[in-house]
């Protein structure tokens, strides 16, 4: 039975996906490689940026729309490059109309270096987009205050970066996504941004984490639609190892082997001493359970 079928489906405002994956779709070689790693990854969603759409002309915007809409996949449109709420949600508002889906990747960024999130930016243009009806996606950093901001302005999804947009450090600050797992119990998380490697979306699945978004670790990779397959892959074995409930970490070295029953096992190993003892002399005599 596969995860879809036992009912572990990625639940977003109301609708629900068969992946934990979603897949942008900017900076690859060609649109048949493009083409190829959506199908290879197989996403819940595909986010596409307006501002591309516009800055393609009327041609290429129309054949890069033909290509997505030919992939039959959900659109998750964003607002990229924008640096104010206003311009957020002018954005936001055409990309619905254009698209045809309430669904909206909110970005408000306020930094160019790193392109970190305007934390005031992004909850302003959150409360305005929520009363207006959209299912808001907001790309966010790990901060409790942020993201208890942007849930109260109605937000019933969080995007947390791991690092900063197209590093592919993978998470920084381990500790912090951990915690606000722990904190935020009651909607879905999905990491965004930062992720380079399989193995970093297959750990971050492993900490709770329900889904995982990016592009340039696939886009900009020697083999895109490959890469497409390996991380299709390790968001499921992800997924799968924290629904199996991973094994509690010990201190120290635990045997899988138990000594009972060995034909050369001590008779009373350190395991199987009593906690008691006794001075015997000068040394210290450990007495045994036997």
């Amino acid at each position: 039975m596969t995860r879809s079928e036992s009912g572990d489906r990625l639940a977003l405002y109301g609708q629900s996906f068969d992946s934990r994956l979603l897949l942008g779709t900017g900076r690859y070689p060609s649109p048949r490689q493009l083409a190829d790693a959506i199908a290879a990854a197989d996403p819940a969603l595909i986010t596409v940026s307006l501002r591309r759409q516009i800055a393609g002309g009327v041609d290429g915007a129309q054949s890069f729309w033909d290509l997505l809409r030919d992939t039959k996949r959900p659109i998750l449109p964003n607002t990229a490059g924008c640096r104010t709420a206003r311009e957020a949600v002018n954005t936001a508002h055409m990309a619905r109309e254009l698209f045809e889906t309430n669904f909206i990747k909110l970005e408000v960024i306020g930094d160019d270096i790193n392109l970190q999130p305007d934390p005031f930016g992004l909850v302003d243009a959150a409360l305005q987009l929520v009363k207006n009806g959209f299912n808001v996606l907001p790309y966010c950093t790990e901060d409790w205050v942020l993201c208890k901001r942007l849930m109260d302005a109605g937000c019933q999804v969080l995007m947390p970066w791991a690092a900063p947009i197209g590093t592919g450090c993978g998470p920084r600050n381990p500790t912090a996504l951990r915690e606000l797992r722990q904190r935020v119990s009651d909607i879905p998380l999905i990491i965004d941004a930062g992720i380079g490697l399989p193995s970093h979306a297959c750990q971050v699945m492993e900490w709770g984490f329900d889904g995982v978004l990016l592009n340039t670790a696939v886009s900009r990779a020697v083999e895109p639609v490959q890469m497409a397959e390996a991380f299709r892959d390790a968001v499921g074995a992800g997924r799968a190892a924290y629904l199996a409930g991973p094994m509690v970490i010990q201190a120290l070295a635990v045997p899988s082997t138990p000594e009972v029953g060995l034909p050369f096992a001590p008779r009373s190993s350190p395991a199987t001493l009593s906690l008691s003892s006794r001075r015997n002399g000068g040394g210290l005599l450990v007495e045994g359970l036997d």
